[in-house]
């Protein structure tokens, strides 16, 4: 088996047991995509017909408000990627979903997604796991958003995404976490013990 369909597998196994017979259904049901720096997995006003799982690269969530980019979220290797409102209910994102990175993908489109619950013995409880994880991945962001301070913020990025800071330029770390950039290269300095 191909090593990108082999972390995939691994990662579901993460969820559920995989038996060896159902890691065919698994390398039938993904196909690869690729996707250069800076380039798209998913445009606003585009409807998300896939999701993706991420073997090499990192991707960037944001929407778009008068103009300014406003990012709430990334996925790394080894991390799933979709807009699921988009995706689940076949209407235009107001989301863009952008490599940061060159990125490779599996992606699977909805209705091979619909086969692979059905046909892997504990498909529904992956579903369902996956589905639960992401709900309360977005209520702790949102909580975050409403409690923490940016530099409660930052640490927690950091503790989740602990090689980010080397990957992704200053100013999407900086809207991520909701201040302007020379904030955060205050924040930066401060934390590496220089006067600024």
């Amino acid at each position: 088996m191909n090593a990108d369909y082999v972390l995939l597998t691994q990662t579901i196994r993460h969820w559920i047991a995989v038996r060896q017979e159902e890691e065919s259904i698994i390398t039938s049901l993904f196909e690869p995509r690729h996707i250069p720096a800076n380039d798209f997995f998913l445009q606003a006003g585009d409807v998300c017909r896939y999701v993706g799982f991420v073997t090499k690269g990192l991707l960037r969530y944001y929407i778009l408000d008068d103009g300014i980019e406003h990012t709430y979220d990334f996925s790394p290797e080894q991390h799933f990627t979709c807009n699921y409102e988009s995706f689940l209910t076949k209407t235009p994102s107001t989301r863009f979903i952008q490599a940061i990175e060159d990125t490779s993908l599996l992606i699977i489109s909805y209705d091979n997604l619909q086969l692979l619950y059905d046909r892997l013995r504990e498909g529904q409880k992956f579903g369902r796991l996956v589905a639960e994880e992401l709900f309360v991945g977005m209520l702790q962001k949102l909580t975050s958003f409403y409690k923490e301070t940016a530099e409660e913020r930052y640490d927690t990025l950091l503790r989740s995404f602990p090689d980010l800071q080397e990957r992704v330029p200053q100013y999407v770390i900086a809207s991520y976490v909701g201040i302007k950039p020379q904030s955060l290269s205050r924040i930066r300095a401060q934390r590496a013990g220089k006067q600024y």
